[in-house]
């Protein structure tokens, strides 16, 4: 550590920040001298006005409004054919100010045609390889690659409409644009009125493994059924009406695989039609047990409600019953949803069905039914795991939210990683068939099925319910719902690698592929960093380290219950954690939202300065002790080692007072000056001198630099001379008048032997060598993160595969890079 004089340091300190000021004052609209950059400007700029419809709170405005769709569909399975063919009817009400001449629909199963504009945008996933000699050789077509290619070629998908009606039943013009299609209406549709569409339509549903996708048939061609049996998951699978909004209007991009969906909310009427040895899994609430369910499956369903544990519905064994033979014959389930923005539904002789009550602390809707459907693949896994965890997920995010308003809560394993709709999700994971017959499970399977589950049923808040728009901003749906699933996950077993730690998203932090948060799903580089982990990460430092628990989990449950059957913009949430909080942070948003700066703060030096008290008594014996502690100089050393003697010593009578007393002996003529030197202070000054002397405090400046751009808190740790330690925290407004270098003193009764930076690794700081002073030597980033995670690092990643798998028609992609 630095010496240096405490007076003179106090002087350069002051007039470092007196010139900082300066250049600030003079850049604070547009900084075009100097170098002065403003981390800490507000976001007023960027954000869209406040305005009658979402105010500046970050509240729903006065006027604030948003469309409603009613369905009633009828649908019917042909599993042989593997397609539907459905009628609905649409009751679309126009709550906005516009009239409207005509309607979006969107059309996703488009997206699987060879001519959409996905399929023939898609780049083509294959690096060359060098081979020894350093020449490239060849791209390289893998076999799953082959295989979507073929069965796409052989098959006829997407949307077939057979006709597009009006109220009275005429026929309307529509025109088809890829995934989207214009309905032309007969009569603008004025303010506060409402339409009826009629369309008929059908799909040749895609097989989910073949082609990668967020929904689709899964075969299963060793059952004892001839010709095996298939799962089916339905999503997707009906012309929906698009989202027109205020911020918008119709929010029709293109679907392209990876932007997701926002919809409107409504009411649904849906009868299902399928093999009469069928299991049926939907959105809401079965209308019809007593015509598909056997009595004793209808008794079992309603001890479930208030069961302990999961209670079989349709049992282990009526499932492999029906798994044998199939039939002819069909039944219909009929589903009723209420305010849901979407519909999706499970199909299937495969699945048994255990079901278990939750019974809610609040009053919006008490009792919930939480059901898994699974065939038996999924095994003890399942059945012990699944609708536990949904359990789980429903009392920990409605603590940060709000009480879960829907009456069903659904878990259904199929061919899909993960995905969720209102009620209902689709979870991958399963056992593994054994050379006797037995079905085991990992420790990396199960961690994958608790966390994909908790995941999913959790996007039933986020964006089933705070309906946030997927297509534009993933983060705000699979950022938030990654932090709450971590949460979650750490609640129900804090030894899982969850993912949302600040450590986990280091390596993309500084990458060359990091794109802002702030980009449309489309154009994201890395989706699962990008969406997932690094808004995750941001909201848990939040959370822990900027606002501290209390303030964060207020101001987070106040954007829920603000927005619950709404539709907030990234703006909304931003302006509600403000002013619920109370706390600027508009540089967080900056930094962590809009940029692609990374943690890296280092401590560059530290200087230890001591007072100059005047008091010869006091500095002269410092300087004695000073000199003493100095190293003695080779030369006398080594004349000492040879028992030289020096002159004074062999001459003793040529000595006097110098040779007796040395040079820091004090004086009377030093005490006197010391004395004059009090007298021409004030009083005020002297009684703060005579203090600071009395106290004998250490003094500690602090020198660090923001390598890494991205104004941070810093996390200090300082370990004394006695083997304590203490945590001392700066925040981030150090770095408002530079953000690039700042320093900071410090003031300890104990001496300080060394300091550390986010010793925790609470700040995602990126790099940890530059942390400590004095510097130390500490394992690479990789050995010490891997010290940390151990093995269960496979574990997160099965559960990252699960949430983002097949999301994107680049997921592969992803996954590569």
């Amino acid at each position: 550590m630095h010496r240096s004089s405490f007076w003179l340091a106090c002087v350069a300190v002051t007039a470092v920040t007196f010139a900082h000021t300066n250049v600030a004052t003079a850049s604070a609209i547009q900084q075009t001298k100097g170098q002065f950059e403003d981390k800490f400007r507000q976001l007023d700029e960027v954000l869209p006005t406040p305005n009658v419809y979402r105010n500046a709170a970050g509240e729903p405005g006065e006027n604030y409004w948003q469309q409603r769709a009613d369905y009633t569909i009828d649908v019917r399975l042909d599993e042989e054919k593997r397609r539907l063919d459905a009628k609905e009817t649409i009751t679309y009400y126009n709550n906005s100010p516009y009239t409207l001449k005509y309607v979006w629909i969107q059309l996703d199963q488009n997206i699987f045609r060879n001519d959409s504009r996905a399929e023939r945008s898609a780049s083509f996933n294959s690096h060359p390889q060098t081979d020894l000699a350093g020449m490239d050789t060849p791209a390289k077509l893998s076999i799953g690659q082959l295989r979507r290619q073929q069965f796409m070629a052989d098959n006829e998908l997407g949307f077939a409409i057979d006709k597009v009606a009006g109220d009275n039943g005429e026929r309307l013009s529509f025109t088809i644009v890829g995934t989207n299609m214009r309905v032309d209406l007969a009569e603008p549709l004025a303010p506060g009125a409402r339409t009826e569409l009629a369309i008929d339509f059908g799909f040749n549903i895609v097989e989910e493994d073949a082609v990668g996708a967020r929904s689709g048939y899964e075969h299963f061609p060793d059952d004892a059924r001839e010709g095996g049996n298939d799962i089916f998951l339905l999503a997707q699978w009906y012309p929906r009406v698009a989202a027109f909004t205020d911020y918008e209007a119709w929010t029709n991009k293109e679907f392209l695989g990876r932007g997701e969906f926002t919809m409107e909310f409504g009411d649904f009427n849906v009868n299902i039609d399928v093999p009469a040895d069928h299991i049926v899994s939907a959105t809401g609430v079965l209308q019809n047990p007593d015509q598909v369910l056997t009595a004793a499956q209808q008794q079992r369903l309603e001890q479930a409600k208030t069961a302990k544990r999961p209670v079989f519905v349709v049992t282990a064994e009526e499932a492999l019953e029906n798994e044998k033979a199939g039939t002819s014959e069909r039944k219909v389930w009929r589903f009723v949803a209420q305010n849901v923005r979407d519909f999706a539904w499970a199909s299937s002789r495969k699945f048994m069905w255990d079901a278990k009550g939750y019974q809610q602390g609040g009053d919006v809707q008490p009792h919930v039914m939480a059901m898994s459907f699974y065939p038996k693949e999924g095994g003890d896994l399942w059945k012990k795991y699944s609708t536990e965890s949904v359990i789980h997920t429903m009392e920990v995010y409605s603590r940060f939210s709000f009480d879960y308003p829907y009456p069903t809560a659904q878990s259904v394993n199929g061919p899909v990683g993960g995905m969720e709709y209102p009620m209902i999700t689709f979870n991958g994971p399963r056992t593994e068939l054994q050379e006797d017959g037995s079905r085991t499970y990992s420790l990396a399977e199960k961690r994958f099925l608790i966390g994909v589950v908790i995941h999913e049923i959790g996007h039933i808040y986020f964006p089933m319910i705070v309906n946030s728009d997927e297509r534009q901003w993933t983060w705000m749906d699979e950022g938030l719902n990654s932090f709450l699933d971590g949460v979650a996950g750490r609640e129900w077993d804090p030894q899982i690698p969850w993912g949302v730690e600040p450590r986990s998203i280091i390596d993309y932090m500084k990458s060359s592929v990091q794109v802002p948060i702030m980009t449309q799903s489309d154009s994201v580089l890395r989706l699962g960093p990008n969406a997932y982990t690094k808004p995750a990460a941001a909201l848990n430092i939040l959370r822990e380290v900027i606002l501290g628990r209390e303030l964060f989990d207020f101001a987070f449950r106040e954007y829920a219950q603000r927005w619950m059957f709404k539709r907030p913009t990234p703006a909304d949430f931003f302006r509600t954690m403000e002013e619920a909080s109370g706390v600027d942070l508009d540089w967080f948003w900056r930094g962590w939202f809009y940029s692609t700066d990374h943690v890296d703060i280092s401590l560059d030096r530290v200087y230890k300065l001591q007072l100059d008290t005047k008091d010869p008594d006091i500095d002269w014996e410092r300087r004695r002790q000073e000199e003493a502690n100095k190293p003695t100089p080779l030369f006398v050393e080594r004349n000492r080692a040879e028992g030289r003697k020096t002159w004074v010593e062999l001459n003793p009578e040529v000595t006097d007072f110098y040779d007796e007393n040395d040079r820091f002996t004090v004086t009377n003529k030093q005490r006197n000056a010391y004395q004059d030197f009090l007298e021409k202070l004030e009083p005020w000054e002297r009684r703060v001198f005579e203090r600071a002397v009395a106290e004998d405090k250490n003094y500690y400046v602090l020198d660090f630099s923001n390598v890494g751009g991205l104004v941070m808190p810093i996390l200090l740790e300082m370990t004394y001379a006695d083997g304590s330690t203490e945590n001392y925290r700066i925040p981030a407004e150090i770095w408002r008048r530079n953000a690039k270098n700042v320093s900071k003193l410090i003031v300890t009764d104990k001496e300080v032997v060394s300091f550390a930076v986010d010793p925790n690794w609470e700040t995602a700081d990126v790099n940890i060598e530059n942390n400590f002073y004095p510097r130390k030597i500490i394992p690479s980033r990789i050995e010490a993160y891997k010290a940390t995670r151990g093995t269960d690092h496979i574990s997160r990643d099965l559960m990252q595969e699960a949430k983002t798998k097949l999301k994107s028609a680049d997921t592969a992609e992803d996954n590569e890079n």
